[in-house]
C-alpha cells in the first residue's frame, strides 16, 4: 500500500472538494497503520441505460481507490432511483417502474464494468434494506431532518416560491437525500464520491451516521464534465457525449471536436497522464491542439478498446479527414490590431487580409473576398462582403486558396 502523502496526492487530482480533508488524512493513517481498506461508496441509479464519459469521472476515481488497496462499494439505486434525485435539477424527475430498473441496472453493470474491476467490488442494491422498510422506519429516518433544512438545498431553494408559476417539490423528492444518506449508514461507508451537486446528499449520509453512532465518512466531490459544445454539462439528450459503449473510431472522431479550452478538464479527469505531461500538452506552444486531441483520443480509446484499436482510430481519422485540416507547421504572421481595428474594435477584413500578407493591396483583397476564395476560423466560415469586420483572436487561422497563416495579433 501506498504510503499516506502519496495516495492524498493521487485522490486530489481532479477533485472539486474533500469535506473534511484532515479527517481524510485520518482515516488514511489508521488504514496505512492497520492494512484495513478504506470503504468507498458510490451510488448510481439505473434511471438510464447509455454510460458516457461525463459517468466516468467518479467511476474512475473509485477505480483509483481499488488501486490503492481500498474497497469500492457500489451501491445500485433501484430504489432510490424510485423517487428520483432531484439533485442540480429545476424540476421533478420522471418516475420509472421497478421492471424497468430492473433491466437497466443490468447493463449499468455492464458498462460500469468497462472502467471498474467489478470483481473486486462489493455491489449493494439499495432495495436490500429499503425493501425491508416499514412505514415506521419511514418515520424514524425522516425526523432526522427538518423541513427548514432540507429546503437549504439549492435546487429545493429555487423551486421553492409562492408564485402560481412556481415549479413544485413533491414530498418524495424530499426523501431521496435521506435515503443516499442512509446508504452509507447501511454499508459503513468511509468516502463518498459524487458530483458537485451531489454534496447537500453526500453530507446528509454524514449526519445520519453520526446519529447511527458511525464515525462519518468522508465527502468527496468531482467537477461535472463539460461535453463536446464546450458549455453544458455531457448529456446524450444535448447529443454533446462521448459513449463508453461507442466503438474506438467513434469515441475518437468525437474527441477530435473537443474545444480547446476543454483540453486539460479532459486530460486530467479522463486519462493517468502525469500532470507534467498534461501541462506540456495543453500549452500551444509546446504541443499543436490537433496533436493533444489525438495524444487524448488514442489515451481514451485505449482504455475501452485497447491499444490496436485506438492506433486505428487515429490512422482512420487521418486518411478521412486529412486535407480539410489545416497543416501543423503552418506560417504565422504578426498583425498589429491598432493597424487593422475599425471604430468598433474589430478588424476590417481587407486591412487584415493585407495585414497577414495573403494580398498586396486593399483591392487585390476585395477581389478575392468577392471570388469567395477567403475564409477564417475553425468552421471555415466564408467571408463575402468586403466590409465585414470580425474578431481577430490571437491565433486567428486565416485561408485564401490554398495559402494558410495563423494570425498572432501584437499591440
Amino acid at each position: 500500500m501506498k504510503s499516506v502523502d502519496e495516495q492524498i496526492e493521487l485522490i486530489r487530482r481532479g477533485t472539486d472538494q474533500i469535506e473534511p480533508f484532515n479527517d481524510l488524512r485520518k482515516k488514511l493513517e489508521r488504514s496505512v497503520a492497520t492494512g484495513k481498506p478504506l470503504r468507498v461508496k458510490y451510488g448510481i441509479d439505473p434511471t438510464g441505460i447509455d454510460v458516457h464519459l461525463g459517468h466516468t469521472v467518479p467511476l474512475r476515481k473509485l477505480r483509483l481507490f481499488q488501486e490503492l488497496g481500498h474497497q469500492a462499494v457500489l451501491i445500485i439505486g433501484n430504489y432510490t432511483a424510485l423517487v428520483g434525485d432531484p439533485s442540480g435539477r429545476d424540476k421533478t424527475r420522471d418516475r420509472l417502474t421497478q421492471e424497468q430498473i430492473e433491466i437497466n441496472a443490468k447493463d449499468y453493470l455492464k458498462q460500469v464494468s468497462k472502467v471498474i474491476d467489478i470483481t473486486k467490488t462489493e455491489v449493494r442494491p439499495n432495495g436490500e434494506w429499503f425493501g425491508r422498510f416499514t412505514f415506521l422506519d419511514v418515520l424514524s429516518l425522516t425526523s432526522k431532518i427538518t423541513v427548514q433544512r432540507m429546503l437549504e438545498r439549492d435546487d429545493f431553494s429555487k423551486r421553492f416560491n409562492t408564485r402560481p408559476d412556481s415549479i413544485p417539490i413533491y414530498l418524495h423528492e424530499c426523501l431521496y437525500p435521506l435515503m443516499q444518506g442512509h446508504d452509507s449508514v447501511e454499508i459503513h461507508a468511509d468516502v463518498e464520491l459524487g458530483g458537485t451537486e451531489q454534496l447537500f446528499n453526500l453530507m446528509m449520509g454524514r449526519r445520519l451516521q453520526e446519529a447511527a453512532g458511525q464515525e462519518p465518512q468522508i465527502c468527496l466531490t468531482l467537477p461535472i464534465l463539460r461535453g463536446l459544445d464546450g458549455v453544458r454539462r455531457m448529456g446524450k439528450s444535448l447529443g454533446n457525449y462521448v459513449g463508453v459503449g461507442e466503438p474506438a473510431k467513434g469515441q475518437f472522431f468525437k474527441i477530435m471536436q473537443v474545444p480547446d479550452d476543454l483540453m486539460r478538464e479532459w486530460f486530467e479527469l479522463l486519462t493517468d497522464l502525469p500532470a507534467s505531461e498534461i501541462t506540456k500538452l495543453v500549452d500551444p506552444a509546446q504541443t499543436h491542439p490537433k496533436a493533444a486531441k489525438q495524444r487524448l483520443g488514442i489515451e481514451v480509446a485505449t482504455f475501452y478498446h485497447g491499444a490496436e484499436a485506438a492506433t486505428q482510430a487515429c490512422a482512420d481519422w487521418e486518411s478521412e479527414v486529412r486535407g480539410k485540416q489545416d497543416a501543423v507547421d503552418m506560417k504565422e504572421v504578426s498583425v498589429s490590431l491598432a493597424a487593422v481595428a475599425t471604430a468598433s474594435g474589430k478588424a476590417g477584413i481587407l486591412k487584415l487580409i493585407v495585414a497577414a500578407g495573403l494580398a498586396k493591396s486593399n483591392t487585390e483583397a476585395r477581389n478575392k473576398v468577392l471570388e469567395g476564395a477567403v475564409n477564417v476560423g475553425p468552421e471555415r466560415t466564408t467571408i463575402a462582403d468586403p466590409k465585414a469586420e470580425i474578431d481577430a483572436a490571437d491565433g486567428l487561422v486565416m485561408r485564401l486558396g490554398k495559402r494558410t497563416v495563423r494570425v498572432r495579433i501584437v499591440p
